[in-house]
């Protein structure tokens, strides 16, 4: 039996809300007739992770986990990487001052995976600056340290995959149907497959992409500031354009070509429905921006001391195996290892999936008596 306690609380920086909510919430689940001495956390930039689907697997294997979420959950578009790492922070001490918690596992999934990464990084060695035009909270440099950290199917980091991930065709950043032919992965004309002078030019373009709209937040902020504004709000198209997702020749493993998290790439590319879609400036700096943000992978990485797992499906369609070697390479743990195994994203497929990487968990913690 497995029982399941919603746990919620102000944070350092975001008390409760008029309303009645509280900044940071979450669901604890644990075996219903013990008290683990060891537990997870999973948290993500804006996604709910309070469910989260390994909750109930490692509840089951004698683990307590903590699905948590903080005071952005939903709310991407005005995420602050210091605030989101104080809100963890009040969930790992909530694992260790109320739970009863001993030794607590980071689990950076999906996105989640480099913002979890940051918070082990901070914990471990204060080292983020504030957002640009803001001050950097005391809390922020005061987070408690966790024992082991697990990257599931993360992304190599926000500005990473966003990047990876954006159409460098378009022309005009305020008319998602603009498009330069001679950049457009869904040109025929270029591919798939991709010649390796296309793929250069594209990823090229990509980043030149991302820098303009960082190049334009700046110098935005500066022109209302002098208004008396504080901030303002935009919107970024067109975010389902990785060559991955077309060509399987480029990073080659298990996933089906021609499809993202969405479906058809192409449909998708031109929905409203991408990553990013819409910030303020200050949130593009501190989550989006190559140039400015703190949520990129590498750096934080190579703090984290602790023993470490990656892990990574597959047929994953959205992160590939190079992502995976990535991440193993940057961790700056000396006690690290990488596991590949069947599944997509979610491992909702094929039958067995989360059982099993349930087990990979539990058999890798068992290797330090947990």
């Amino acid at each position: 039996m497995i029982r399941r306690e919603f746990v919620s609380m102000a944070s350092a920086t975001s008390a409760r809300n008029g309303a009645g909510f509280y900044p940071c919430q979450g669901l604890y689940h644990a075996p219903a007739d013990k008290t683990p001495k060891t537990a997870f956390i999973a948290t993500h930039y804006n996604v709910d992770f309070s469910e989260h689907y390994l909750g109930e697997y490692m509840a089951r294997r004698g683990y307590g986990y903590l699905g948590w979420n903080t005071r952005f959950r939903g709310a991407e578009a005005f995420f602050i990487l210091e605030h989101a790492l104080i809100d963890i922070g009040a969930g790992v001490r909530w694992l260790r001052e109320e739970a009863g918690v001993e030794n607590v596992v980071i689990v950076g999934n999906s996105g989640g995976g480099s913002l979890m990464g940051a918070y082990q990084s901070q914990a471990t060695r204060p080292n983020i600056t504030a957002t640009r035009g803001l001050k950097l909270p005391d809390a922020v440099n005061e987070l408690p340290k966790c024992d082991y950290y697990i990257s599931l199917n993360a992304h190599a980091g926000r500005p990473e995959v966003l990047t990876a991930w954006m159409d460098p065709a378009i022309t005009d950043e305020n008319d998602p149907s603009s498009v330069d032919a001679d950049l457009d992965m869904y040109n025929p004309d270029n591919g798939p497959p991709y010649s390796a002078d296309f793929i250069a030019r594209y990823r090229a373009a990509q980043e030149a992409r991302n820098h303009r709209i960082t190049d334009w937040a700046i110098e935005e902020l500066a022109r209302i500031e002098a208004l008396g504004m504080f901030d303002r709000a935009f919107n970024m198209f067109r975010t389902w354009a990785d060559l991955r997702l077309m060509d399987p020749d480029i990073d080659p493993s298990d996933r089906t070509p021609r499809l993202c998290y969405r479906g058809d790439p192409k449909t998708a590319n031109y929905s409203p429905g991408g990553i990013g879609l819409t910030n303020t400036c200050r949130t593009w700096l501190s989550m989006w921006s190559l140039k400015e943000s703190q949520c990129r992978g590498a750096p934080h990485l190579a703090r984290i001391d602790v023993p470490a797992l990656v892990i990574q499906s597959t047929a994953d369609t959205g992160v590939f195996p190079s992502d995976a070697e990535g991440i193993h390479d940057a961790l700056g743990s000396s006690d690290k290892s990488l596991q590949f195994m069947g599944g997509d994203h979610y491992l909702t497929e094929p039958d067995g999936a989360r059982d099993e990487v349930a087990d990979r968990i539990q058999g890798w913690l068992n290797g330090y008596g947990l």
